[in-house]
């Protein structure tokens, strides 16, 4: 299930469709979330922060639960 905030999953998906197109048109577009499943189908750059420091930066990467492994 996608959840992006408070919305429901289709509604999820369409706000990310929005913001694949202004980012495909040369805006970047930065987007904090837990929503797994649209990081990993996404397939976009991500960079995760752990107590403030960047502790990975993955051009085409996926999801990380870092606390999973703490």
């Amino acid at each position: 299930m996608s959840r992006l905030g408070n919305l429901d999953p289709e509604t999820a998906w369409e706000i990310m469709s929005l913001l694949n197109d202004i980012n495909r048109r040369g805006t970047t577009v930065v987007v904090a979330t837990h929503a797994k499943d649209i990081v990993d189908k996404m397939q976009k750059r991500v960079i995760t922060i752990t107590e403030g420091i960047i502790s990975s930066d993955i051009k085409k990467g996926v999801y990380v639960d870092e606390h999973k492994y703490n």
